[in-house]
């Protein structure tokens, strides 16, 4: 363990410093090409990650850095408008740093999104799937090290990390936007190179149907500290293999605005019904 429990306060007394009051309660982190949502809040208070003590900063394309506090379908949101990955050279405690201050900050919910390869071959880029569990065998925990029992357990249950309630009211606000929603598990790789056809097929049958380098560590923490979770992946692109062509992030990012409107649509409804 890197940082002691009186580092996450003093990120989050820093924070609450800017925030004149204002409490949130809902923490949405936003991947790639996905951080368009956080210039829709209302009353924003924008806080880069790079004024945070022990914060680290994003170095993705598409993610801005930036945490924003306001209102959104009247919500007390807190965004985070980019994301850490352990590929920059992040531990996973860093990766999922964030999660554990807003935490401390008021949040009991975790709205999380990504872009992500598809695996199912029945299944076609630009689809949204709702995440109902993911895979993260072969990398350690960020929970590894000392255990902090403000937060929570030294062994927490992963059961439900996609929590039921919040998986249901995501199908009626699709059902009722008409918005297909597929429902799946994130089988989460490290990267930052894309991944092998051979490793494809192996996430294939070992119950994969989008694979991705993020999420599955903020999720881990945010079931250790006790939050609600919703999860979301844009199926940006087929996975490695599927068809005869490389990978690219500018192809993340071109899908990411292509499904700009149905993703943000689908958000703001799941955020009006919690």
């Amino acid at each position: 363990m890197t940082h002691p429990m009186e580092h996450y306060r003093q990120s989050a007394g820093a924070i609450r410093s800017r925030l004149g009051g204002f409490t949130p309660k809902i923490a949405l982190i936003l991947g790639s090409g996905l951080g368009f949502l956080g210039d829709e809040v209302e009353n924003p208070i924008a806080v880069d990650y790079k004024d945070i003590p022990y914060f680290k900063t994003s170095t993705a394309p598409g993610h801005k850095g930036r945490l924003v506090f306001g209102t959104l379908e009247g919500q007390q949101v807190a965004v985070m408008q980019g994301r850490m990955h352990h590929y920059e050279g992040y531990s996973y405690e860093e990766v999922a740093y964030a999660v554990r201050v807003l935490r401390l900050l008021g949040c009991d919910t975790l709205i999380v999104t990504n872009a992500a390869g598809c695996v199912r071959t029945d299944w076609q880029a630009g689809d949204l799937m709702l995440i109902t569990d993911h895979i993260k065998m072969f990398s350690e925990s960020p929970l590894r090290g000392e255990n902090l029992p403000d937060f929570g357990p030294r062994f927490p249950d992963a059961s439900h990390l996609y929590t039921p309630r919040l998986r249901q009211l995501a199908r009626e606000a699709a059902d009722e936007l008409g918005i297909p929603l597929r429902e799946g598990v994130y089988f989460y790789c490290y990267g930052p190179q894309y991944e092998t056809p051979a490793e494809i097929r192996a996430a294939r049958i070992l119950g994969g149907d989008a694979v991705g380098m993020s999420t599955a560590p903020e999720v881990i923490v945010a079931g250790h500290c006790g939050m609600e979770v919703l999860g979301f992946t844009l199926l940006s692109n087929m996975a490695a293999g599927i068809l005869d062509q490389p990978l690219s992030e500018q192809e993340v990012l071109d899908a990411a605005e292509a499904a700009r409107e149905k993703f943000s649509g689908l958000i703001r409804a799941c955020l009006q019904k919690l």
